[in-house]
C-alpha cells in the first residue's frame, strides 16, 4: 500500500503573478515519504537487503531526510543512527518538526560535538568519521550520504521523470521547463540525465540553496562526470545564506499560498520561486511552459513559520517604537 502511494502524484495548473504554471504535487505522496525524499529513498524501500539491521546517515536536526529516514527504518525494522553537528539545548527541550517526528519514530540522533573523534579526522567531518570509525565496525549497516546524495537515488527519481514524460505526452506537451530548488542537486541531476538519455528536449532548471553555484556543480560532478547531463543552474540575482530568514522569502511564500492555494515549504521553495521568476524575467524569449516540482518538506514549516512570525513581530514592534519616538 505504501509503495503505491509513492508514485503518480498529480499535476495541478495554477496562475501566479499573471503566468500559468504546472505544479507536480509530490508533497501529496505518502506522509512519511513526501516530496523528493520519497523519490530518492525509494530504492531502499523497494529492495530487500539481506543481513542489514542498521541505517546510518547525517545532516541537520531539522533535515527533511531525518524524518523520512526514520520512517524508512521503522518500516524496515532497522535501527537508525543519524549524526548531527550539534543538538541545541532548546531543540532538545522543545522538539518540533522533523526532529520531533524522527524521535517519535525511534531515531537515535547523535550529537557529533559530544563525541571524541580520532584526532586525524579532518575538521571534525561527520562523513569521514562515520566511514572511518563507525562503518568498519558494523557488518549489518547501510550508510546513505547526507540528503540521499548517491547513485541509488536515480532508482526513484527515474520513476518521477517517467511520470512527467507520460503526463507531458498525455497533454500534448512536446517541450517544457522543469524547475525545482536544490540542496545537493541529486534530484535535478538525475531528472536531466533521464530526459537526455530518452532523447527528450525537456530542460531542468535548478538553483543552489545550500551553497554557491560552484558547490552545486561539484555535487553534480560527484555523481555524474558527464557535464552534458547536468541541469541548468539559475539564480535569484543575489546571494542568500542558507537557513537565514529573509523578508522576501516569507512574502513570496504567503503570496504563493494566497494565489495558488498551495502551501510550499519555507526553506527551499522561496528561493526556488524567486530564482525561477528571475530567470523568466531575464529570459523573455524562453516561452516554454513551466512545471514546478513541489518537493514536500512541509513538516519543516512547523519550525520555520514561527521563526518568521517572531521576526515579523519584532520588526513591527521596532517600527512602532521608531514612529512613536519620531512623533514625540
Amino acid at each position: 500500500m505504501l509503495k503505491t502511494s509513492l508514485t503518480g502524484s498529480p499535476v495541478e495548473t495554477c496562475s501566479f503573478r499573471g503566468r500559468q504554471f504546472f505544479i507536480k504535487r509530490d508533497d501529496l505522496l505518502h506522509r512519511s515519504f513526501s516530496g523528493n525524499k520519497a523519490r530518492k529513498f525509494y530504492y531502499y524501500l523497494d529492495n530487500h537487503f539481506e543481513g542489514i539491521n542498521r541505517l546510518i546517515s547525517y545532516g541537520s536536526t531539522q533535515a527533511n531526510s531525518l524524518y523520512s529516514f526514520s520512517a524508512l527504518a521503522k518500516l524496515k525494522n532497522w535501527h537508525f543512527d543519524f549524526y548531527v553537528n550539534r543538538i541545541p539545548s532548546y531543540v532538545k527541550s522543545n522538539p518540533k518538526g522533523n526532529y520531533r517526528a524522527a524521535i517519535e519514530n525511534g531515531a537515535n540522533i547523535i550529537d557529533f560535538s559530544t563525541l571524541s573523534p580520532n584526532s586525524e579526522m579532518p575538521n571534525g567531518n561527520i562523513e569521514t568519521y562515520i566511514k572511518h570509525e563507525v562503518i568498519p565496525n558494523c557488518t549489518d549497516t547501510i550508510f546513505v550520504p547526507e540528503g540521499g546524495h548517491c547513485k541509488e537515488a536515480a532508482y526513484g527519481v527515474n520513476m518521477l521523470a517517467k511520470e512527467i514524460t507520460d503526463w507531458a505526452q498525455q497533454n500534448n506537451i512536446e517541450n517544457i521547463n522543469i524547475a525545482l530548488p536544490s540542496g545537493t542537486g541529486t534530484t535535478a541531476l538525475f531528472l536531466q540525465q533521464y530526459f537526455i538519455q530518452q532523447k527528450l528536449p525537456f530542460k531542468v532548471l535548478t538553483c543552489a540553496c545550500v551553497g554557491s553555484d560552484e558547490y552545486l556543480k561539484k555535487q553534480f560532478f560527484e555523481l555524474c562526470p558527464t557535464q552534458q547531463f547536468h541541469p541548468s543552474i539559475i539564480n535569484a540575482g543575489r546571494k542568500y545564506h542558507f537557513g537565514k530568514l529573509y523578508d522576501e522569502f516569507y512574502a513570496i511564500w504567503k503570496e504563493l499560498r494566497e494565489e495558488t492555494g498551495i502551501e510550499f515549504e519555507l526553506l527551499y521553495d522561496p528561493l526556488g520561486w524567486i530564482s525561477l521568476l528571475n530567470y523568466l524575467a531575464i529570459t523573455p524569449n524562453d516561452t516554454l511552459p513551466v512545471l514546478y516540482i513541489h518537493q514536500g518538506g512541509l513538516l519543516g514549516n512547523e519550525t520555520m513559520q514561527p521563526r518568521y512570525e517572531r521576526k515579523s513581530s519584532l520588526k513591527a514592534g521596532s517600527n512602532a517604537c521608531l514612529n512613536a519616538s519620531r512623533s514625540s
